[in-house]
């Protein structure tokens, strides 16, 4: 039986979203080696702009494939799907109005670049978490590193499978060197100079 999809064309647009949440809405997207920080300072950032009005959510990997992507294992297909959802997501948070804070390993520049691709130019911002690997290695909070180099986990990201930097990143975080505060501000300062923060 053939399958017919037709879009529905709603009456309150993207832009009536952003008049009545007061600023724009962008997808901000972290990327990075395993503990370099994304989601550490995702959650600062978050915590300023809420106490601005700001409208947000974040999307973090963990907590994302123990729902929408629990299907989805580590192959480098499964990982093209999972940000390919994730994509999807964001692109509908920014047709809410808000600002989405997506925090993903997503070490493929092809899987980034698709999720740009969705959304209209300025509304995809992508945030290099750069932090070396011994330093992430140092922090490995999870104990994942710890265990890829003992042969345990295979296919992580910055041990045996590779991870893509950003060849032209709107915004580089480097966290060895930047505190947490001032990364914030780095990043909330760029939405203030773009407009989708206001004032």
């Amino acid at each position: 039986m053939e399958r017919f999809i037709i879009p529905h064309d709603h009456e309150i647009t993207k832009e009536d979203r952003r008049n009545l949440n007061g600023h724009g809405s962008v997808i901000l997207w972290f990327t990075g080696l395993p503990s370099s920080g994304k989601s550490t300072l995702a959650n600062e950032i978050e915590k300023k702009l809420i106490s601005t009005g700001a409208r947000t959510f974040i999307l973090d990997g963990d907590n994302v494939r123990m729902g929408l992507c629990k299907d989805l294992g580590f192959s480098e297909e499964d990982r093209a799907e999972n940000i390919r959802r994730i994509g999807e997501v964001s692109k509908l948070f920014v047709h809410a109005g808000m600002i989405v804070l997506s925090a993903f390993v997503s070490p493929y520049r092809r899987d980034r670049d698709a999720v740009r691709a969705l959304v209209d130019d300025g509304e995809f911002i992508e945030v290099y978490v750069d932090a070396p690997l011994e330093v992430c290695e140092g922090r490995d909070v999870k104990g994942l590193y710890k265990k890829a180099r003992e042969g345990v986990i295979k296919g992580f990201t910055g041990i045996d499978d590779p991870y893509e930097a950003p060849l032209d990143p709107e915004i580089t975080i480097k966290t060895a060197e930047t505190g947490l505060d001032e990364g914030a501000e780095i990043v909330i300062s760029y939405l203030r100079d773009r407009n989708v923060l206001k004032g």
